[in-house]
């Protein structure tokens, strides 16, 4: 018998993703829970006045609230990226399926830990919503769009007899959601570093400059594998997911490039600032060597010239009136 051939996606079998997919709703409540405790009690409480002083306290409502929303977001897909990634890519890429046990375990399974990361980063979404309040109209589309996808993905593997496509279609969004977590994680380190070092330019502008290179990078990467599997997979969607899931992907793709323009445009400024420092400091030079040049012209007469030979012609005017007097 011939092995199968493909991704190893193409031979996940339909099934259930989770026992724990009934239960969504307590799932992403806990987790309201939780991010509420984290960002009010830890947080805005202590964490961040010990951690930045004035550089936090002194921030306007509207700074404050994205600068914690960065902190929280980051730290969230970095317990994602550490709790996920091996359910994910056994999963999707690997030999596992949903019900196979995660690390060895009697009672927990790849999918339980998948359903509970998916719920995290739907609540990272719904809360920034919520928080922030400025909002590009892009990044609400994108969120929007990640958390109705998310739960409707989950929710239709619980009518499997009825949704044929409910298995690869959560697959799917776990590659969109391991992209987005792995493509905006440094973002979010940009933009804390940026509130924190506002005058360290040169700094600013690498790792904005790196912050537009990795998400493009990873819009780029994303748009290849999502459609590579989403083609392996023709045969085995609906005719409604053969036409809504390009268009989900062109937002999360649009929202991720502006991402990208963004940071280019940051990045760029900060070029354009230090070109300006630059530009100033060469102009202070000429500026101190012309006054230079009128002091030594001023102080230094033609009759003294003789007995000052070894002073330098940048001398100050103290340095020039020593010499004078111990001349005399």
């Amino acid at each position: 018998m011939e092995p199968s051939r493909g991704p190893h996606v193409t031979r996940v079998p339909l099934q259930p993703i989770s026992k724990l997919a009934p239960f969504s709703a307590l799932i992403i409540s806990i987790i309201f829970v939780n991010y509420f405790i984290i960002r009010f009690y830890v947080l805005e409480g202590f964490l961040l006045k010990k951690a930045y002083g004035k550089i936090y306290t002194q921030m306007n409502e509207t700074t404050r609230r994205g600068f914690v929303n960065h902190h929280i977001a980051g730290a969230t897909k970095l317990l994602i990226l550490v709790l996920a990634a091996y359910p994910f890519i056994d999963v999707a890429f690997g030999t596992a399926t949903f019900k196979s046990s995660f690390a060895g375990s009697k009672h927990v399974t790849q999918g339980d830990i998948l359903v509970v990361a998916a719920q995290m980063l739907i609540a990272m979404y719904v809360f920034e919503l919520f928080y922030r309040p400025k909002i590009s109209p892009v990044s609400v589309g994108h969120h929007i769009g990640t958390i109705m996808i998310g739960q409707s993905a989950i929710a239709i593997s619980l009518n499997l007899v009825r949704e044929k496509d409910a298995t690869i279609e959560f697959i799917l969004c776990t590659v969109w959601g391991a992209f987005d977590i792995v493509s905006e994680f440094l973002p979010h380190i940009s933009i804390i570093l940026y509130r924190v070092y506002p005058t360290s330019h040169r700094f600013l502008y690498k790792i904005f400059r790196l912050s537009c290179i990795t998400t493009l990078i990873g819009t780029l990467a994303e748009t290849i594998l999502t459609m590579y599997l989403f083609g392996s997979l023709w045969t085995r969607w609906t005719i409604a997911f053969k036409v809504t899931t390009p268009m989900l992907h062109v937002l999360f793709a649009s929202a991720q490039l502006w991402g990208s323009y963004n940071f280019y445009k940051m990045y760029k400024k900060q070029e354009r600032i230090i070109a300006e420092l630059e530009g100033r400091m060469d102009d202070m030079e000429a500026g101190s060597k012309i006054e230079d040049a009128k002091k030594d012209r001023t102080i230094i007469t033609p009759v003294e010239t003789a007995h000052l030979d070894g002073v330098s012609h940048y001398g100050s005017e103290i340095e020039l009136t020593d010499q004078r007097s111990e001349s005399r």
